[in-house]
């Protein structure tokens, strides 16, 4: 029979102040569960400091140790948690009383059109912010600033409530809007996003070769990036004489945030299933992971050379997840930022939060920004450009942009 639905998600508050929050998921077992649950966990902007998962491949237990914070909505995040747990009819046989058996229908996309008198510093971050707290995803934006200096933005966004096509939902999202904005916004519109719209947003096609060159190629001398961005080397070791069925991979690296998202994508990427994994970040900021994992076919991974790609990808997303640069286009300074896309069409949680965050925090205005996705390598990517407004006060030195934009997305700040 399985067990009641509402148990398979169980957040335990810590009893003291400072210890971590344990979150235990019990349910039938997916490839790829483990990375949909971290990046649910990501997205509430709760970082992870130790974990276990283990399975027989037909069901799972995952404890989670994590740290949130003083506004994290915790009966929410249970909610979200259960939605990518697959159903204990999974065990049960009885397929045809399964709606996961079906295609989840896409999420209609809204267009969420606003204007504002002036560009305030920080105005986007507030709206962004605003967003993210009702539950809508920012799927694609287009902000630009007129002659006179006001400013006009188109967001494209789902509602993970689904509820966006209603008078009252709409009604909601546009005084939480007023609320933040206050006078400097002139109007606000919500509707259906027809797909000629969403064509005509994506934005400028060109990349410049600081991102299709420097910035995805990672070049390394010694094994190290010539830029580097971490502060001890990662290292990754395979081993497949310590079990029978599985092999062994054993991780030592800086923790950063996502980090654990990060390795559940890549797993999911390959299509590998892990048995059993444990993790830890100690004292001094490092992280430990040890990962029993097999392939699709229920074999180990004993082809060097399958192994040598999946250690060679699984460095470079945690030494480099996220690419941040910080160019001249023309005579403006433009920064841009790009992360991989997993395989199932999902970007990374919270990356359009977290660099609005960080140009607020620099003082730095923003002229126009856009998300737009390319195909680079055979792999999508989700591209973030900002140009910068340096026509009232000079922006912050590039050095700084560029570093304080970075230590944002990987919670080094």
């Amino acid at each position: 029979m399985g067990i009641l639905h509402e148990d398979m998600v169980v957040i335990s508050q810590a009893e003291k102040a400072g210890d971590p929050t344990v979150v235990t998921v019990n349910c039938p077992d997916k490839t790829g569960l483990g990375c949909d649950l971290c990046r649910v966990i990501l997205l509430f902007g709760i970082s992870i400091c130790r974990g276990d998962v283990s399975t027989d491949g037909k069901w799972c237990y995952v404890v989670f140790w994590v740290v949130g914070k003083p506004e994290t909505r915790w009966d929410l995040l249970t909610k979200r948690l259960l939605e990518v747990c697959p159903s204990h009819f999974t065990t049960s046989g009885i397929y045809y009383y399964r709606p996961e058996n079906q295609q989840p229908k896409p999420l209609d996309v809204f267009l969420l059109k606003f204007w504002c008198s002036y560009e305030q510093e920080g105005l986007l971050h507030d709206v962004t912010k605003v967003l993210c707290e009702l539950e809508l995803t920012i799927e694609r934006v287009k902000v630009s600033t007129t002659p006179d200096g006001k400013v006009m933005d188109l967001f494209f966004v789902t509602d993970t409530r689904e509820l966006l096509h209603t008078k009252r939902r709409q009604d909601e999202t546009i005084n939480c809007l007023k609320a933040v904005l206050g006078n400097v916004l002139l109007g606000c519109e919500i509707e259906l996003a027809e797909s000629k719209v969403t064509a005509c947003s994506q934005g400028s096609p060109y990349l410049p070769s600081v991102i299709t060159e420097e910035m995805l190629s990672l070049e390394r001398t010694n094994g190290r990036l010539k830029r580097p961005v971490a502060s001890i080397p990662i290292s990754i070791t395979v081993d497949n004489n310590l079990s029978p069925s599985h092999t062994l991979v054993q991780i030592f690296c800086p923790d950063h945030k996502g980090l654990v998202y990060d390795i559940m994508r890549t797993l999911k990427d390959y299509d590998i299933q892990i048995s059993y994994g444990r993790f830890y970040e100690n004292t001094k900021g490092n992280c430990e992971v040890d990962l029993f994992i097999m392939q699709a076919d229920g074999k180990k991974i004993v082809d060097p050379n399958k192994q040598d790609a999946l250690c060679s990808r699984l460095r470079t997303e945690l030494l480099c997840p996220l690419r941040v640069a910080v160019v001249n286009r023309g005579p403006d300074t433009e920064l841009l930022v790009a992360n991989p896309v997993e395989l199932s069409g999902k970007g990374r949680p919270l990356v359009f939060y977290d660099i609005s965050l960080a140009l607020k925090d620099l003082s730095t205005r923003i002229f126009s920004a856009e998300i737009v996705r390319h195909m680079i390598r055979d792999r999508e990517w989700e591209v973030y450009r900002f140009l910068l407004d340096e026509g009232v006060c000079p922006s912050a030195p590039k050095n700084k942009i560029e570093e304080g934009v970075r230590n944002i997305l990987m919670g080094w700040e």
